[in-house]
């Protein structure tokens, strides 16, 4: 990502895109449809300023921006979608906002993810089932542990939903990755840290390319860093 410009939609607190930056991305913007996300991520520019800029929006309705990125990433923010249509607007707000020849990667709670499995509360997060079925698939409860948590509906769409509504926005074939433990991860936390994940892991990532190529996948793409904020 050296050298490159990095869009981040539903960048939260910011922990992905002040990374970005410290990785060597020229610019970086991140946006958040929660105020009080952009808040913590300003706050923290503020403490320790890498050059990242941060604005609130809903990725749905994303206006036009000023320039077009080489790169998206947007962290849990498909499975935000509160029905197709919703998903859809927000992959072809993206696909507009990207140069010919970018890349897109997804993240997001994997769609086999299931309620019952371990606590994800290590890595930062509750996730409960609610008990609702959507068009898009089931709701869950999610809180991210910060002071004060902040508690967020969201679901968990099929896998054919994802791929209809980045198909639909014109992005070429996704392409399904599992997300690994860095040795990084590893080192800073240990083993039997991310021995939950590794045996249920919540999370996935998909890639996609805005001009009708199939999704780009590097192996780094998929690991996690030095841990989960």
């Amino acid at each position: 990502m050296r050298g490159k410009s990095i869009l981040g939609p539903a960048s939260g607190t910011g922990f992905y895109s002040r990374e970005f930056r410290r990785r060597g991305a020229t610019d970086v913007l991140g946006i958040d449809i929660s105020g009080e996300m952009v808040a913590v991520a300003r706050e923290l520019e503020a403490c320790d300023p890498p050059g990242v800029r941060y604005e609130v929006g809903d990725v749905s309705e994303l206006r036009p921006l000023e320039r077009r990125f080489d790169i998206a990433t947007a962290v849990q923010m498909l499975n935000y979608a509160q029905d197709v249509a919703a998903m859809e607007r927000m992959c072809r707000n993206v696909h507009r906002s990207l140069k010919p020849g970018a890349e897109f990667f997804a993240l997001m709670q994997s769609p086999d993810f299931v309620s019952d499995g371990p606590s994800l509360e290590k890595y930062g997060f509750l996730c409960e089932a609610t008990g609702e079925e959507t068009e898009t698939g089931p709701r869950f409860r999610v809180t991210a542990l910060l002071d004060p948590p902040i508690e967020i509906i969201a679901t968990a769409p099929r896998r054919e939903v994802y791929e209809h509504c980045l198909r639909a926005a014109g992005f070429g074939e996704p392409i399904w990755v599992p997300v690994d433990v860095s040795d990084a991860g590893v080192r800073a936390f240990g083993a039997d840290f991310w021995a939950d994940f590794v045996a249920a892991p919540h999370l996935r990532c998909c890639a996609a390319a805005p001009d009708g190529r199939p999704g780009v996948f590097r192996p780094s793409d998929s690991y996690m860093g030095d841990g989960i904020e």
